[in-house]
């Protein structure tokens, strides 16, 4: 029986060094988890049920282990390489197949899918449209390369500290061309529902102790004449129909004799016209309800006027569409400089030049924490909610697996979530290769879940786990599994040196 003894014992031997060399020449392979032979002895009585003192019959491999200790994490020049520190698997899938690895190296294919190197997809959670992780069933996760939407602003929060020592405007009324007739000017950037960037104005004017008017205008809505306002229309239609109007006019007035009733028609015409114009550059909506009255009515006002000139409808209209700062509401102050008005205002703000945009645009201004104290008028605090579109810049993985985006417009949106998944027996999974394991009956079904979640661990991005492989302890098992061999060889040479002895015997 030594002969088998021995034999099983190289055998065992030999599939020891296997394992070895393999775990030696992964020692270097991002996500390995190296293996370990199982040894179990062998006895006749295991065998036929025989019971009593037996010598055994040599050793078998009763299991190849893998071991799922941590690899050492290190960094790495690639934003996709992802690393996970703790429990837990990505999730792919290749040609409908589920596989787990834990290998992080991922880049993009053609159509923005997350792969590793075999051309298996990351799997995850969804992003909604606004950034909201949409938790379910993982699928694979694509990166949406496409401009972010942009949001028109919707609210302002400002804080700011209202010197208690100022006097009211030496000019009244207010006038927002004027600086004597205002206390403080404040700038604020908005954005239209196009992504269109306006520049919002709002100006206090101290009206009495403890008492501030608050207006607001778009900087842009400013048009001094009639040219102005409507340079944007060049050769309209609506342009054509003020030259005709205006020849008419001339020709009305040069006539032999001239009669005032046709002048006055033709004026009149001529108003109607420019009116239409201003209407169409600036569109209607770009004023409030009274100055939209005032661009339907502005022709047949000015031309009631007898003796009235084109120049002079020119400059009505423009006083009709050059929309001016709109008073919102009041702050008020108690005796220790704390704000007492209800919050908050709420306008409509005129977007000028039109754009396509929603036009007016509803805004609401909140002025809570504000105060009248003895300092000089600042601003602490102006936050809107507004942005115009912008361009996907980069995007990394969090801790947490959610993938955020980075836009040109300084945003980020969650463009999906990695998920994990981890089973009750990892030493059960079968492997595949190409650093993925398949769900067997005993590793148990997989719990999938977010990283950080449960027993899953943490990730880590720019990052690659590196084998667990320690190298200068499989060289030592490498000489002990050699020594290993040679003994059990020479157990063999030590039984056919027996053998030879009986046959000479004879």
């Amino acid at each position: 029986m030594s002969f088998q003894q021995g034999l099983s014992g190289l055998n065992g031997a030999a599939k020891s060094l296997d394992i070895i060399g393999n775990n030696i020449a992964n020692a270097s392979t991002v996500g390995f988890k190296g293996s370990q032979a199982q040894f179990a002895d062998v006895y006749a009585a295991s065998l036929n049920g025989v019971t009593g003192n037996t010598a055994g019959i040599g050793v078998k491999v009763a299991n190849i282990a893998q071991q799922f200790t941590q690899g050492n994490i290190e960094a790495s020049n690639n934003p996709l390489d992802i690393a996970i520190n703790g429990a837990g698997f990505f999730r792919t899938v290749v040609n409908g197949t589920t596989q787990y690895s834990r290998n992080g190296q991922f880049q993009l294919d053609k159509t923005g899918y997350m792969v590793n190197a075999q051309g298996a997809r990351l799997t995850g959670y969804q992003a909604g449209p606004n950034g909201t992780i949409l938790a379910g069933a993982p699928s694979p996760i694509q990166i949406n390369a496409g401009d972010l939407t942009p949001v028109a602003t919707s609210a302002i929060d400002i804080s700011l500290n209202l010197d208690s020592r100022s006097l009211p405007p030496a000019t009244t009324p207010f006038n927002a061309d004027d600086p004597t007739s205002y206390t403080k000017q404040i700038p604020i950037d908005v954005f239209d529902t196009l992504g269109n960037a306006h520049v919002m104005s709002t100006f206090y004017v101290k009206t009495a102790a403890g008492k501030w008017d608050v207006y607001v205008a778009n900087n842009g809505v400013e048009a001094s004449n009639l040219k102005v306002a409507t340079a944007a229309l060049g050769t309209s239609a609506a342009h054509a129909a003020v030259n005709t109007a205006r020849d008419a006019w001339n020709a009305a007035k040069l006539a032999t004799p001239p009669v005032q009733a046709t002048i006055d028609a033709a004026l009149l015409s001529y108003a109607n016209a420019a009116s239409a114009m201003v209407s169409a550059a600036a569109g209607t909506a770009g004023a409030t309800a009274a100055d939209q009255a005032k661009i339907t009515t502005a022709g047949s006002t000015a031309a009631a006027v007898a003796g009235n000139t084109p120049e002079d409808i020119d400059q009505a209209i423009a006083d009709a569409v050059n929309v001016k700062a709109t008073r919102v509401g009041e702050l008020t102050f108690d005796s220790n400089g704390a704000m007492t008005t209800s919050m908050p205002f709420t306008m409509q703000l005129p977007i000028f030049p039109a754009t396509g945009a929603t036009n007016p645009l509803p805004i609401e201004i909140d002025f809570t924490g504000s105060t009248q104290y003895g300092t000089q008028t600042s601003e602490k605090k102006i936050e809107q909610d507004g942005y115009t579109a912008g361009q996907l810049q980069r995007f990394s993985a969090g801790a947490d697996g959610i993938i955020l985006g980075q836009y040109s417009n300084g945003k980020t949106a969650a463009l999906g979530q990695i998920v994990l998944a981890n089973f009750a027996n990892p030493n059960g999974l079968t492997p595949l290769g190409n650093n993925a394991w398949a769900e067997s009956s005993m590793s148990g079904a997989p719990l999938t879940g977010a990283p950080t979640t449960g027993s899953l661990g943490v990730l880590q991005a720019s990052a690659v786990e590196n084998s667990n492989v320690d190298l200068t302890a499989e060289l030592v098992n490498m000489i002990t599994a050699q020594r290993v061999y040679q003994a059990n060889a020479q157990t063999i040479k030590t039984q056919d040196s027996v053998l030879q002895t009986l046959v000479n015997l004879r």
